[in-house]
């Protein structure tokens, strides 16, 4: 596998589909499905028996490859269980793009892992799960804690068990715990990923979802069925409006800035620096997605 280049917001993660390790049917079908990246599973999804045997199967589909320019990623056992080191060593060999840290509680499990990860050589990044009350208390920490992490992915599930609370549909009972991630992600200049929508064939439930991260400003959602990959997508991509809203922003404020003027008019409104800086990152993005999308898929 190709050595893979971290480009921070402007790398396509508006899907991230996670797949059973031991599910050879399922590593197969992902060559043919949309998703930006794919997770294979060695964790909650993978029987303590089957533990091995789902390491050995993950690393064998991602040698064998035909993933095109997707992100491949392995989800490891947490820290301290008996399995964590041979998944991180068996992910190191792999020349898997990141690992997935699951059940994070502070910054010496991260530090823990990317120094293993150096030690093999690896080129992997690292994404940390805050799912835990500690990872979100420690979420600062956690974020500065090593120089291979580059993402938070988010896990409420096991949060909100930890909590004894129950998820609403606006998820207004842990707002805070998403936030707060999120604030230390992009303080960190990490990538943020939202949670995943259990109830996967509940359509409007998982738009509201997916609405909702966007506007806090996760770049993209963890899904766990390919009816999800579609509407994720489309969710975290910048519309056609968007896009071109963008373009004209980035092309006054350089007409501006020919002139010797910091500050541009567009529409009646002003344009300044921050605003085509991030006009840019739109453009950046839309453009990301159309080359991950124009790879053949098998």
């Amino acid at each position: 596998m190709a050595e893979f280049t971290e480009t921070g917001a402007a790398r396509p993660r508006r899907s991230c589909l996670y797949m059973p390790g031991t599910n050879a049917r399922a590593h197969e079908k992902a060559k043919t499905l949309a998703a930006d990246v794919l997770i294979f599973d060695l964790e909650d999804s993978v029987a303590p028996d089957a533990k091995e045997a789902a390491r050995a199967q993950v690393s064998a589909a991602i040698a064998a490859g035909g993933f095109g320019r997707r992100e491949i990623v392995v989800r490891v056992n947490a820290m301290g269980t008996p399995w964590a080191e041979a998944d991180l060593r068996a992910a190191a060999a792999s020349g898997v793009h990141a690992v997935v840290l699951p059940k994070v509680a502070g910054p010496d499990q991260v530090r823990a892992a990317g120094d293993l990860l150096d030690a093999e050589g690896a080129g992997a990044r690292l994404w940390a799960m805050v799912e835990t009350a500690r990872a979100v208390l420690c979420a600062p920490e956690i974020a500065a804690a090593h120089s291979r992490l580059v993402l938070f992915a988010m896990g409420l599930e096991d949060l909100a068990k930890e909590l004894h609370a129950e998820i609403d549909g606006a998820r207004t009972n842990l707002l805070y715990a998403l936030e707060r991630s999120l604030l230390a992600a992009r303080a960190h200049g990490l990538g943020a990923i939202d949670a995943v929508y259990p109830a996967f064939t509940d359509d409007a439930g998982f738009a509201a979802a997916c609405a909702q991260g966007r506007g806090l400003g996760f770049d993209g959602k963890q899904v766990i069925h390919p009816r999800q990959i579609a509407p994720a997508n489309a969710a975290f991509a910048p519309s056609a409006a968007a896009i071109s809203e963008a373009k004209a922003i980035i092309a006054a404020f350089a007409e501006a800035a020919g002139k010797g003027q910091h500050v541009a008019v567009l529409d009646g409104r002003m344009v300044e620096a921050l605003h085509a800086a991030e006009a840019q990152r739109v453009v950046d993005f839309a453009a990301a997605i159309a080359a991950l999308e124009g790879e053949p898929t098998a």
